[in-house]
């Protein structure tokens, strides 16, 4: 297990673990992966991402994916909500929350609606930050 963050700034730390989250993601074929940058403008989460699974047991392969990568890169345990039913999975880590859901739930909750306002902030995540 690495110690996330020993060594390193907060920021560098968030901006880590927001890269680790997006390549997770990439690797387990989420689809419509978007990043909402928050710093600065919400004290719940510098960073919110949101993507979707094809099936309740893709969502739920993405969950357990992304807790052990957590864990395994020293982020310590995350907070999961939703992963008995797999429709719409939450994960916070404190710094960045990951919504995770099939497509259709997705689509009635529309959550990016709440934070586009002001759309600078809102990117299409095509891959991990850099």
């Amino acid at each position: 297990m690495r110690e996330a963050g020993l060594s390193k700034t907060p920021l560098d730390r968030i901006a880590a673990l927001e890269e680790m989250i997006l390549s997770r993601l990439d690797d387990d074929k989420a689809q419509d992966v978007v990043f909402i940058d928050l710093k600065g403008k919400s004290a719940i989460a510098d960073g919110l991402v949101v993507a979707s699974g094809r099936s309740h047991r893709h969502v739920g392969a993405m969950a357990d994916h992304l807790l052990r990568a957590l864990k395994d890169e020293g982020y310590g345990r995350a907070r999961v909500e939703g992963l008995p039913s797999c429709d719409w999975v939450l994960i916070d880590t404190g710094d960045v929350i990951i919504h995770l859901f099939r497509p259709e739930v997705r689509s009635f909750y529309n959550i990016e609606k709440i934070w586009s306002v002001d759309s600078p902030h809102r990117t299409q995540a095509a891959g991990p930050v850099v």
